[in-house]
């Protein structure tokens, strides 16, 4: 506990005012409404005599930090992946963390569509061509891709966003849907998705779309690499709005560079901001700087829903020693 009544939090990057508002009817707050990246030294420094952290996915909390920041109790992030957080050292430390699921989950499956779609009609690409003034006339063939509706939409990880974006597929383009999962759905659920279990390599070789969306660790990392390239069809696309990492970006360059996949949509990449430079020279590859998530009232919703975690991780609101989102509530002695 802070030697202070009033407990102390850190906002590690710029927020909502809102909720920087919101935070101070509780807490004594340091923010970053500048929006400084800082190193993780920086990071320790300013945690200092702080008792809870508002992160998103760029801040690593690791034994480290853990180990420099003892007074810590609670680590509640904006992000629903939390690869960046290392919960088992909070636990062990005693340390709350949450996520924000479920409230960014229709618009990152909105905008994993739109990018499937942008990868497979060559939006990107035929935009640069008419910006650059190239456009002079009407040809059979100009830019011709390949369909969405009808075609066989394949999704590798079937969690929330991943249900949401069969549902587009299967209801909204007549999609035959496909899927590979750690686990199987249960039986109503597939039904009502119209979605089929099949093992991971026929999923790369049926799909004509594929769209990842599972969440990276150890066992996800380069899931997709050169391999896993060769089974795709050279008309298929990949679409990537789970998390750098579990794509191999520089098989996928090369597999693009030789037109052994047709396109692919990407939001994430392996160590962002940084993109592979290869990527970024490729005509057939639609690029976004991790925005999946990016409409206005889901991130507000994202940044209040960490507030809440973090106002009740500390004892006080409503919910107080109730996080909703807790990923290990066991630190609190509550369950989900």
């Amino acid at each position: 506990m802070s030697a202070s009544a009033t407990p102390r939090v850190l906002v590690a990057r710029a927020v909502f005012d809102e909720v920087i508002e919101r935070l101070r009817q509780y807490f004594e707050v340091r923010h970053n409404q500048g929006d400084a990246v800082w190193p993780q030294d920086e990071l320790i420094q300013r945690l200092q005599g702080a008792d809870g952290v508002f992160v998103t996915g760029t801040e690593a909390i690791d034994t480290r930090l853990l180990a420099a920041c003892p007074q810590l109790r609670a680590v509640c992030s904006m992000a629903v992946g939390y690869n960046n957080i290392d919960v088992a050292a909070c636990t062990e430390r005693g340390v709350l963390v949450s996520n924000a699921p479920d409230v960014l989950t229709e618009t990152t499956a909105d905008f994993g569509f739109a990018l499937m779609m942008a990868a497979a009609r060559r939006i990107s690409e035929s935009e640069h061509f008419l910006r650059a003034g190239r456009w002079t006339r009407w040809g059979h063939d100009m830019f011709a891709g390949g369909d969405v509706h009808g075609a066989t939409l394949g999704v590798l990880g079937m969690g929330r966003i991943g249900q949401a974006i069969a549902r587009r597929g299967a209801l909204g383009f007549g999609m035959p849907v496909i899927y590979h999962n750690r686990s199987r759905l249960a039986p109503e659920i597939e039904v009502r998705l119209g979605a089929r279990y099949v093992a991971k390599d026929e999923l790369l070789r049926q799909s004509d779309h594929l769209v990842l969306v599972l969440p990276y660790g150890p066992a996800s990392h380069h899931a997709i690499g050169a391999p896993e390239l060769a089974l795709m069809k050279p008309t298929a696309t990949l679409t990537n709005v789970a998390r750098g990492g579990i794509v191999d970006d520089a098989a996928l360059a090369q597999a693009l560079r030789e037109r052994r996949i047709a396109a692919a949509g990407l939001d994430v990449f392996e160590g962002e901001p940084a993109v592979h430079p290869e990527l970024l020279t490729l005509p057939n590859v639609v690029l976004t700087p991790h925005i999946a998530s990016a409409s206005l009232p889901t991130r507000r919703a994202m940044a209040h829903l960490a507030a809440d975690n973090l106002i009740a991780a500390l004892g006080a609101g409503p919910q107080a020693g109730k996080p909703p989102t807790a990923l290990n509530p066991q630190v609190l002695g509550v369950t989900r």
